[in-house]
């Protein structure tokens, strides 16, 4: 809390649990809010994508969608927990093959890294198509700004698990990796954070692609932020507490208009 004119004026901050088991139960539920935001945003195509939650009390093994599940009904019972190696070890549905090999190999690079995010979203795929990478255009664009991996070797739908390392060494230490010819993929330290760097480079995409197309138009092009003045703003809006702010928002909409998601 901050301290104004002698009151107390409240925001968010992240939860305290006292067992693991009430941790468990609060990932899940932000997990499928997770899912509704894809949905709403129009981040569902056919069974592609998937989110994933280390579990907290065996952190070796992530909670992921169930293969086949439309994204706007997926509650926190349909989850499915796998092991590193891809084994369902709790859930009765049968998880994305594509998921176990990209999402295994995701947390096994990153130690650090509790979520993350893939989907093919329309703008996110269309920039994978393209030589480039996310540019410092706006302020929105500099939470990425250097902190964006390339996976340039695409081989088809991501089955094998040596491919999957692949797109993990690729990721590096970046909170984003584009997949060439495929979409995105985006890490946080909570659910709150890797669904919310997904929702706004998607945004992202679509304004430079905008940015781009307009540019072409007019005979111009699009005017980049300078070095300095981007990696001000990276420090700003790009740190993991901005990313897990800027979810709570969305998570409280979710929450309230759609219950289900406890269930």
């Amino acid at each position: 809390m901050d301290l104004v004119a002698g009151r107390h004026l409240k925001v968010a901050t992240p939860p305290v649990f006292e067992t693991p088991q009430q941790e468990r139960a609060h990932r899940k539920a932000k997990l499928a809010a997770a899912f509704r935001m894809f949905s709403k945003a129009g981040l569902d195509e056919g069974v592609a994508g998937h989110i994933t939650v280390r579990d907290p009390e065996e952190p070796d093994t992530f909670w992921v969608n169930p293969f086949g599940m439309h994204f706007s009904m997926i509650k926190s019972s349909d989850l499915v927990r796998v092991d590193e190696a891809g084994e369902v070890v709790e859930g009765e549905r049968a998880v994305n093959g594509a998921a176990v090999a990209i999402h295994c190999a995701v947390h096994a690079a990153r130690p650090d890294v509790l979520a993350a995010a893939h989907a093919h979203g329309p703008m996110g795929k269309t920039l994978s198509s393209l030589d480039m990478t996310i540019e410092p255009l706006t302020q929105d664009a500099c939470a990425f700004y250097e902190d964006v991996g390339v996976f340039d070797d695409y081989t088809g739908v991501v089955v094998d698990p040596e491919e999957g390392k692949r797109i993990g060494r690729a990721l590096g230490q970046h909170k984003a990796v584009i997949l060439r010819n495929h979409g995105m993929l985006t890490v946080g330290r909570s659910v709150d954070s890797a669904a919310w760097w997904f929702l706004t480079l998607e945004r992202t995409a679509q304004s430079q692609l905008t940015a781009y197309a307009a540019a072409a138009g007019l005979g111009t092009k699009p005017l980049r932020i300078r070095r300095s003045e981007a990696e001000v703003t990276r420090g700003q809006v790009g740190g993991e507490p901005a990313g897990w702010f800027q979810f709570q928002p969305i998570w409280e909409r979710i929450s309230t208009d759609h219950p289900d998601i406890f269930q």
